[in-house]
């Protein structure tokens, strides 16, 4: 097999797998930026970030655990190099196509306060909303199991705190 082939091939496999979960790469931008141009810039240097580290994905968690933290971590980053991150986050652009009508003002106040948390928070509380079990959650944010456990614990603590203020 020629290079060429070999580096299509490769670029093949690239984009099935970004076809395949661009939904995690969505989220996980979209919950850090703070407008539609922001969250374009933040798609776009997650997928670049991810193409550079293709070459060396091992295999050694699932696919979506490696997408997840390079995509947090991306996002992170870029909140860190820019001097104001977003003060507001606007979660509910495409809400509706997942509710009910009955279940948007639920959904809508649950991401207002989720919002509001700290950047960590944000992609713990994140990877729990999208059912991910603890020790996914501990491989993507890179802390221990036992401190996911407690961090969601005291997650879920604030949030009720927040809601009923």
């Amino acid at each position: 097999m020629s290079l060429k082939e070999s580096y299509q091939n490769q670029q093949q496999e690239f984009l099935k797998l970004l076809n395949e979960n661009k939904n995690i790469i969505y989220k996980v931008s979209f919950i850090y930026s703070n407008n539609l141009h922001t969250h374009d810039d933040l798609f776009q240097e997650v997928i670049a970030n991810l193409w550079n580290a293709w070459p060396k994905f091992r295999g050694e968690c699932k696919v979506q655990t490696w997408i997840y933290r390079i995509a947090l971590n991306t996002c992170i980053s870029s909140l860190r190099k820019s001097k104001s991150g977003p003060l507001s986050v606007p979660l509910t652009r495409n809400i509706e196509v997942v509710a009910e009508e009955s279940d948007l003002s639920k959904i809508r106040e649950l991401y207002t306060l989720i919002n509001k948390l700290e950047k960590i928070e944000k992609a713990i509380i994140l990877l729990y909303i999208e059912e991910k079990s603890h020790d996914e959650i501990s491989q993507i944010v890179g802390i221990s199991k036992s401190n996911v456990a407690v961090k969601l614990f005291r997650i879920k603590d604030k949030l009720k705190l927040m809601s009923q203020n």
